[in-house]
């Protein structure tokens, strides 16, 4: 009998070291989770005074030279895209606020913004170009800008 003694102990001391464990652990991750809440009910804190900005985008539109009738749909399509890409562009700015390092923005929202709408503008052009002079210089309006 002497013999199951220690290991009970072993086992009863286990068992209260791994609920002391979880125990511990939940009370971390609630106080993670509640760190930055007052209590005070304000419910804003830094970063939801402050906005992320918009994105501005060049107009496309305006710089277009007449547009030819059998490429009016295609044109209209691609401009409708691009104005599509700036709204979702400035809800993922939204979405993300606070995330990343310093060029999280450029890097992750701007840039590919930019890819996008370079193809987008490539094919107003080819559409036009199709009937036709290809207008030139389109791609400068492909680059967007965070404002505050």
């Amino acid at each position: 009998m002497s013999r199951a003694l220690p290991k009970y102990n072993k086992r009863r001391v286990g068992l209260a070291g791994g609920a002391a464990a979880v125990a511990l652990t939940g009370a971390v991750i609630a106080g993670t989770a509640l760190a930055g809440e007052s209590s005070e009910g304000g419910g804003a804190d830094a970063r939801t005074l402050a906005g992320p900005g918009t994105i501005s985008c060049p107009d496309v539109a305006s710089r277009l030279p007449a547009i030819p009738a059998s490429a009016q749909d295609e044109v209209t399509r691609n401009l409708a895209q691009l104005d599509q890409q700036v709204t979702e562009a400035n809800k993922r700015l939204v979405d993300t606020v606070g995330q990343g390092g310093p060029n999280f923005v450029q890097n992750a929202i701007l840039g590919p913004l930019e890819d996008k709408r370079t193809a987008t503008v490539n094919r107003i052009a080819t559409a036009i170009g199709r009937t036709a002079d290809r207008p030139a210089g389109l791609d400068s309006l492909a680059a967007c800008t965070l404002t505050k």
